[in-house]
């Protein structure tokens, strides 16, 4: 699917996005302790997933009150509520993990076929620029620098 220049950097966050579902999900197959994805879900979430979800809320939706967008920011909520739970538990099953890669591919799988088609054609060709624009001024990282490789 071609995708607006202006937007990829948040469908390349997208990337990584999966590859942390996956990532998950492998450390579960192999049952690896869950503190250990534990920490990797803190990690991904504060150096990755908090940031994209910002920038997607300020830049994307925050004018747009149509039901995409509202779905969108109620998908991040609940994937926020999560990733909170966990840290205020700090324990979690296996059910719980495999919950959150569920919500999060989903949620990104919903955006990439639904949301940001719909938002290309929406929003005006100057929209789009300033929204790439405000992108590409923020330093990204799409480097997943975490040490514990516990999914290989």
């Amino acid at each position: 699917m071609k995708r607006n220049t202006n937007i990829i950097p948040l469908s390349r966050d997208h990337h990584y996005g999966l590859l942390f579902c996956w990532k998950i999900r492998q450390g579960l197959a192999k049952h690896i302790d869950l503190s250990r994805i534990q920490r990797y879900v803190q990690y991904f979430w504060e150096h990755h997933l908090d940031e994209h979800f910002a920038e997607e809320e300020t830049l994307l939706f925050r004018e747009n009150t149509d039901p995409l967008c509202l779905e969108a920011k109620e998908q991040h909520s609940r994937i926020r509520r999560l990733v909170m739970t966990s840290r205020r538990s700090g324990t979690w099953i296996d059910a719980s993990y495999r919950t959150l890669a569920g919500q999060l591919e989903a949620h990104i799988r919903f955006e990439e076929r639904q949301v940001f088609p719909f938002l290309e054609q929406k929003l005006t060709k100057d929209q789009l620029s300033a929204v790439g624009a405000e992108l590409n001024h923020h330093a990204r990282s799409a480097d997943d620098a975490y040490e514990d490789q516990f999914w290989n």
